[in-house]
């Protein structure tokens, strides 16, 4: 039995799709399962409920084989440790109890790195992943670098004003990963029966790029100027709150973003492998999913 948790999400759609493709046993942990395709309701088992709670996971990883483990937001938290390691501690205890044999997870670069100590969002997910892995399962932890698909949340600045913004220097080379191919490689090992011990495996993406890069490569995908302006911090900061989200996560978001300019993700060198295990380029993710994003609006 695999387990899949946040199976309505971004990318634990995409993994449950793969993995059910395959034709294996599915267990789903789902808020709301009617957000599930009724495809899916059909053909998986559906836990109802947060998988933070310690009732629902407890039900969802008896008898489970395998699990993939993907931390939803909580942009209210009241602090890091909340929104992480304490999201996921029961999990872990119930992973013990259980017997859960091998874990999958969506996690960060940057560790071992002297940035990592102080990186936000990215600090809070690896004493997340030391958690999972000290329950003794054999553990992968998919070290993904920034999304390229994040670009979507900014849509409409990008259509109606040929316009979108980060705190990023311009010309800060950039790790960037579609998230089609991380659920490819979540799938792939969720399907594995045969790894043992743990590992941290890094998804970079098969380029480096600036947001100059892809200012350009969208602009020349859409037909049309598109520029990327950076903003101060201070400016994302009241975007941030006015949006609701609290101060420590904020401040979580804003640390990760520094440490990523001064270097965080550049610690790993590229190999020809990380462009097999993730191969779509900007370019090509531009086409299949930001053009249509934008023409549908």
């Amino acid at each position: 039995m695999i387990v899949i948790t946040a199976p309505t999400g971004n990318i634990g759609h995409q993994v449950l799709d793969r993995v059910l493709a395959a034709g294996r046993p599915v267990r789903v942990v789902a808020r709301d399962p009617a957000k599930l395709p009724a495809g899916v309701r059909e053909r998986a088992e559906v836990v109802q409920g947060s998988h933070g709670d310690a009732k629902v996971v407890a039900r969802a990883f008896d008898g489970a084989d395998a699990v993939f483990w993907l931390l939803p937001p909580d942009p209210r938290a009241a602090s890091l440790d909340d929104a992480f390691e304490g999201f996921t501690r029961p999990a872990a205890e119930a992973m013990r109890r259980f017997g859960v044999k091998r874990v999958v997870d969506v996690s960060a670069l940057g560790r071992d790195t002297p940035h990592a100590a102080k990186a936000g969002f990215v600090t809070a997910s690896l004493a997340m992943d030391d958690l999972i892995a000290g329950t003794g399962v054999a553990f992968r932890a998919l070290a993904a670098s920034g999304f390229m698909d994040n670009v979507l949340r900014q849509v409409q600045p990008i259509k109606e004003q040929g316009l979108f913004f980060d705190v990023v220097s311009p010309d800060r080379g950039l790790r960037i990963v579609a998230t089609r191919d991380i659920a490819a490689v979540a799938a792939r090992l969720l399907l594995d029966e045969t790894w043992t011990g743990r590992e941290e495996i890094p998804l970079l993406g098969p380029e480096d790029l600036s947001y100059d890069d892809m200012a350009a490569t969208i602009s020349d995908v859409l037909g049309t100027p598109v520029r990327y302006r950076q903003i101060p911090a201070g400016a994302l900061e009241e975007r941030l709150a006015g949006r609701g989200m609290s101060a420590a996560m904020i401040q979580g978001m804003l640390d990760m973003m520094e440490a990523k300019e001064n270097g965080l993700d550049d610690a790993i060198a590229r190999t020809p492998q990380h462009a097999i295990d993730t191969p779509t380029s900007f370019r090509q993710w531009c086409e299949d999913v930001l053009k249509p994003a934008v023409q549908a609006l």
